[in-house]
This record gives structure tokens, sequence and C-alpha cells, in this order.
């Protein structure tokens, strides 16, 4: 039978009932697995089932048999960078043979749609949440854990008390990665000798605490290195590619113009190298990333790296102890960071664990120790 459209009317359980030859309840018991079922009842209903493609409503069966459903609420930051697929790939693979699925919403940085998705993914009863937040406020995540919720702050560790935390060692990674172009000249060539190095930094959001630890790393970098904060022309709000390739081109117009350029994530770094290659200054003006970004070794450009899945394996680590009773004090996982360099120009062949044609830079701290170091958080 079809509808006036041609549409096949969806398939419900009275039908499968029917064709079983046996009661709605029955059915019903059958297919969710239940007990006092005679095996051959069973078969015949399953065989019904599988014949029309009914398939049973597993959220409505166990808010109806009073179980909370198998989901795990993710609410990231920007589905668009591929940090964020990178680490949901790796907390779907811990989540998914304990029977969990997780659930990803993105939030676009905006703090109200934030608050929206993890209202509803709590409507939905969740069994735990993941959240890269981008709110200063975070009240709206307190209130969610208070009835026991499990939480996972990861990327952006906040202060949500009792809340287990992933992030990356910012701090660190920014300050190899500044003291790597300070090393190779930046801003030192092009005004003689005396001339202050200038080096620009293309940064996020200013609410956002990524930003603020990068920041930190860069300063001590300068600061090592005998050298003021204003050696370093930052640019903030610069949160996609299109903004961070207008803001770098506008630094290479000025006068004097950067020798050195820091981008502080993968999306700006993106930017910043379109930038460069239509000043034709990618092989004058030494440039860096953070965040893995793809085809680095091609355009010369240093990036701070990590293992983005394997953050994400913790953070499905954390969530399924939580889930399955872990009831001890929050935990705070920092992810230890390694700088990659493309080849140096006097042909060294840059084998390393950074794929073919990079190498990690010599000294560089935590490199070697690629393991997430875990202990109690400071704020739980």
């Amino acid at each position: 039978m079809h509808t006036a459209d041609g549409e096949r009317p969806p398939t419900t359980l009275q039908h499968v009932a029917a064709l079983a030859r046996v009661s709605p309840k029955t059915a019903s018991r059958a297919l969710n697995g239940e007990r006092y079922v005679a095996p051959e009842t069973a078969a015949r209903v399953l065989e019904a089932a599988r014949s029309v493609g009914y398939r049973v409503n597993a959220v409505a069966r166990d808010l109806r048999l009073g179980a909370a459903p198998p989901l795990v609420g993710f609410v990231s930051a920007d589905l668009a960078n591929p940090f964020y697929s990178r680490l949901a790939a790796g907390v779907e693979r811990e989540l998914r043979p304990a029977g969990l699925l997780l659930v990803t919403v993105s939030s676009d940085e905006d703090p109200d749609a934030e608050r929206t998705a993890v209202a509803s993914l709590l409507d939905r009863g969740v069994r735990a949440l993941v959240v890269a937040s981008t709110s200063a406020d975070q009240e709206h995540l307190e209130a969610a854990r208070r009835p026991g919720t499990p939480l996972v702050m990861v990327d952006r560790a906040g202060a949500v008390p009792g809340a287990d935390t992933v992030v990356l060692d910012n701090a660190a990674g920014a300050r190899e990665v500044t003291a790597h172009l300070l090393a190779r000249g930046a801003g030192g060539g092009a005004g003689g000798e005396g001339r202050r190095p200038h080096l620009a930094v293309v940064s996020d959001l200013r609410r956002l605490e990524t930003g603020r630890a990068r920041m930190e790393g860069v300063a001590r970098a300068l600061e090592e290195a005998g050298l003021p904060p204003l050696a370093a022309a930052q640019v903030r709000e610069a949160h996609d590619a299109a903004s961070a390739e207008r803001a770098v081109a506008e630094l290479l117009a000025a006068d004097p113009h950067p020798t050195g350029v820091l981008a502080m994530n993968n999306l700006l770094a993106t930017g910043a190298v379109r930038a460069l290659a239509r000043a034709g200054a990618l092989g004058t003006c030494a440039v860096a990333g953070f965040d893995d970004v793809d085809l680095a070794g091609l355009v010369g450009l240093a990036t701070v790296s990590y293992d983005a899945e394997e953050m994400g394996r913790e953070v499905g680590r954390l969530v399924l102890a939580r889930v399955r009773g872990d009831e001890g004090p929050a935990r705070h996982v920092v992810v230890p960071t390694r700088l990659v360099v493309p080849p140096d120009d006097d042909g060294a062949d840059g084998r390393a664990d950074g794929g073919a044609g990079d190498r990690v830079e010599d000294g560089a701290p935590g490199h070697d120790r690629m393991t997430s170091l875990t202990s109690p958080t400071p704020h739980a």
C-alpha cells in the first residue's frame, strides 16, 4: 500500500504483529529481547520485522524501560575545523565498542548556541557531555553537572567543579615555535643591524583560553631571547582562513613589514600562507602554524603538532570511566605538543615522526612523549 504521493507509509508494530500472527504486546517483547517469549515465536516476529523493514525505536524503548539512551553528547566549537573532526573520531572509537553513540553538535563559537546545544542534549538524556566551550560564563555547564552528569571539558579547560579536562600544552608549544622563528631570523634580516625583530602573531577570538595560553608561550620565548613584548605585533579576532589572509596581507603591505608570521591555529595558518603566496613572500618571510596543517612541508611551514585523535581517545576513556561509575577526583590531562619543521635549505633529508619531508626540532620539549599526562585537576 502506498500514499497518494507514492510514498510507502511507515511500518508499525501492529503490522509486524499481524504478519507474525501474534499480539502487539508479544511482538514488542520479542523485538526487545525480553523473556517469556517462545523461541519459535520470537523467530517468527523477527523475520516478520525484517521482511517489512521495521526497526525498533531504541530511544523510546530505553525510556520505557527507565534506562538512559546510549548517547554521549559532544558540543564542538567549530566543525569546519579539522581538529574537531579528528578529535571526535578518537572519542567515537573509544565509545563504539562499549555500545555508546557520539552525538556531535557545533556551537560555531557562539555562546548562545552552546547553551542551547547543551540543554537540548541533556533533554535527550545523554549519559555524558563533552564540551569544547566557547563561553566565558559557564554557569550552564555547572548546572549540567549538578544532577551528576559526567562532563569532560576538551581543548578549553574552563573551571567547572568536578569536570574532567583534556587540553593541549599550549604555552609550551607556542614558546617552542616562537623560539624557532626567532632562531631563523624572524625580523632580523630586512632592516640591517640593530633593527628589532618584527614577528606578526595572528590569533583567534580574545575570549578563548587557548589563545591566551599560546600568547603566554610567545611572551616567554621573546623574554628568553632578550626581546620586549612589543617585538611581536598581535592581530586578534581572526577566526577563520579568510580573516587571517586579510590581516596578514595588511601587515605585509605595511612598513616595516613582518619578516616572521605565527598563526595560532590551522585555519589561520592556511590564510597566512595564502597571503604570503599572493605577496610572493613565502621564501622571504618565516612562517609557522599551530595544529597540524595539511601540506605544511610543501610550503615551508613549521607547525606545532600533536595527536588529535589520541586526544579524543583520552576523552573517550574518561567518559567511559565516569559512565561505568568512577566517582574519583576530577582528572586534568595535558597532551604534549611537538614542533615539526620542513627540511633545512642545506639539503637535510628531514626524516622525522612528523611525516616524510618533516623533522622534529632538536631539543623540542616533550616531542618524544606522545602519551597524555594525567594529574588531579587544580580546580576540582
